[in-house]
């Protein structure tokens, strides 16, 4: 062998062995250990239980009463017997604001015993552990990416049912919406990679804020205060409108304040074919709720009003669905701004659609400040 094929021999050798250690590198690049993980399982809003199949007790049963388990038009009321049920009566409660009943999440549910290599992986795992020998209060844990990737896994730990029990009833809600926003971050983080940067860029000029707007959707107005983009593509219409308006107090953001704004906002931008017809907000089915919210990321300090409701036409077609809004203040420009997005799918299931579209919302940030 000649020398200059020794050499040229060595240096592939040198190149394999750097793509082979780029390869590794990347392959276990979603777990903090090093370890190289597998896909998550499972859709998107499905959890699995991991639970003990044990009956709630005449003393346990007795600490239901009064307790609000549901939320607010929620048509869920089926007895609650074991301690399963109790935890499905708060994961599988109707989400609110939407024209049919579907549930924050779709549970599956197994035993610790059943719970094996097989299961591991699933996208969304909540563990009850309950066992007198190893704990002697209750205590909760959260881990994501720890079987697979993208994963949310929240334990619960109790040395009793009891303790169990008054944890739940005191926190259910609570671990629910860390599931809900593990699922937000994901798709957040997945409209990074392919955006419309027309729309961005209105947004950018015309109301001094940017967002992940996805490439499905089209830019189809573009107003000194008002941006409005829709994603028609099959059986269901997506739209995302973004308006601003003066700032001058808090007043503004209180419930009913925010529910003017959007109805004039909405009339005087948004119509249906019917000369005439315009969007409003459905009062009287589901009125709509509003909450404070963090932001995704706590360490960012980001906030917003969080508004979910029901929107129809008036004077025109008979249509409607669910929207949903943040509101937030631009401080350096002294305006409010708001993001929202609403959904159309005559018969459809929404919850994954409307999800997935409010990931987006939760991307907006004001250009200058980078907040």
């Amino acid at each position: 062998m000649s020398a200059k094929w020794k050499i040229a021999t060595s240096g592939m050798k040198k190149v394999l062995v750097i793509i082979v250690s780029i390869v590794l590198l990347f392959s276990s690049c979603h777990s903090g250990t090093g370890r190289t993980l597998t896909s998550a399982t499972g859709s998107i809003y499905e959890c699995l239980v991991v639970i003990p199949s044990a009956a709630l007790t005449a003393d346990e049963r007795a600490l239901l009463h009064g307790q609000s388990l549901y939320n607010n038009g929620s048509a869920y009321d089926e007895p609650i017997a074991t301690i399963y049920d109790l935890v499905r009566s708060t994961m599988s409660a109707d989400m609110p604001c939407l024209p049919q009943m579907e549930p924050y999440f779709t549970l599956t549910c197994v035993t610790p015993e059943a719970f094996d290599d097989f299961l591991k992986p699933t996208r969304n795992i909540l563990i009850v552990d309950i066992d007198a020998t190893k704990y002697t209060s209750v205590r909760a844990k959260f881990s994501t990416d720890y079987w697979s990737h993208p994963q949310a896994v929240y334990r619960i730990q109790s040395p009793d049912q009891s303790a169990f029990v008054n944890y739940w009833l005191s926190h259910g809600a609570e671990i629910r919406e860390w599931f809900v926003r593990r699922e937000l971050e994901r798709h957040a983080a997945f409209y990074r990679a392919s955006t419309n940067k027309s729309a961005r860029a209105a947004l950018q000029s015309s109301l001094g804020c940017d967002m992940l707007i996805e490439e499905d959707y089209m830019l189809i107005m573009d107003t000194t205060n008002f941006i409005w983009c829709c994603n028609n593509k099959g059986s269901m219409r997506r739209d995302l409108v973004i308006y601003a308006y003066p700032y001058t107090d808090m007043r503004q953001l209180s419930p009913d304040s925010l529910m003017h704004k959007r109805d004039e906002m909405m009339a005087r931008y948004v119509h249906a074919s019917t000369e005439g017809s315009y969007m409003g907000t459905e009062y009287n089915v589901f009125p709509p709720q509003t909450r404070s919210v963090p932001a995704l990321q706590p360490t960012n300090e980001f906030f917003a009003y969080e508004t979910r409701g029901l929107w129809k036409i008036f004077h025109g077609e008979s249509m409607g669905g669910p929207f949903v809004s943040l509101t937030r203040v631009d401080t350096i420009h002294r305006q409010i701004i708001t993001a929202e997005t609403f959904l159309y799918a005559s018969g459809q299931k929404k919850r994954n659609a409307l999800r997935q579209a409010e990931a987006i919302l939760y991307t907006l940030q004001f250009v200058q400040s980078n907040q």
